[in-house]
């Protein structure tokens, strides 16, 4: 589940205590069946750390489970960066395409690692090549961790291609 734009980008992790109460309402009827929560931020929100830890902390006395982040801006992928995330116990995700190159590795909190590929070189768009699908299933079957890979290259169902032939050949 992603948390909502107005957390993320209307708010931009600021002032944001009904609407992640209300959500984090309506996901818990999920139960067991939540995966992680999805942090995916505007290009534009820059890493400020004062507001980053304190939406983190403020989020983690609501919810236990796990979290992954999906920054864009550059300014996000250091190792400071990668310190409050592991503070607060989230993943960062490994993003494809990447905005800078650091964000094609995952980072943050280390014991889960989240993948999210939106098609390349088109976004949304295009369909990976089996020869990168083979990486990436034995990229994902060498990890120990908790892993979570997410084709968002759904605009004419490649996604779903996608998915279905790494889950076929990781199992």
């Amino acid at each position: 589940m992603k948390i909502p734009k107005e957390v993320t980008h209307t708010r931009r992790l600021a002032n944001t205590a009904e609407p992640l109460a209300r959500f984090l309402e309506e996901v818990r009827l999920l139960g067991p069946k939540l995966g992680p929560l999805l942090i995916q931020l505007p290009p534009s929100l820059v890493f400020q750390q004062d507001l980053v830890a304190d939406f983190l902390r403020h989020l983690r006395t609501s919810f236990a489970g796990d979290l992954a982040c999906e920054p864009r801006h550059p300014s996000w992928f250091t190792d400071e960066v990668d310190a409050v995330l592991v503070e607060h116990r989230v993943a960062r995700v490994a993003a494809d395409p990447a905005p800078v190159p650091r964000a094609a590795e995952p980072g943050g909190w280390q014991a889960l690692t989240y993948f999210r590929l939106h098609g390349s070189p088109r976004m949304y768009y295009s369909p990976y090549p089996q020869a990168y699908l083979d990486r990436l299933r034995h990229r994902l079957s060498s990890l120990n961790v908790e892993v979570w890979c997410i084709f968002d290259n759904t605009a004419e169902g490649a996604a779903t291609h996608d998915a279905l032939v790494v889950k076929s050949e990781t199992v």
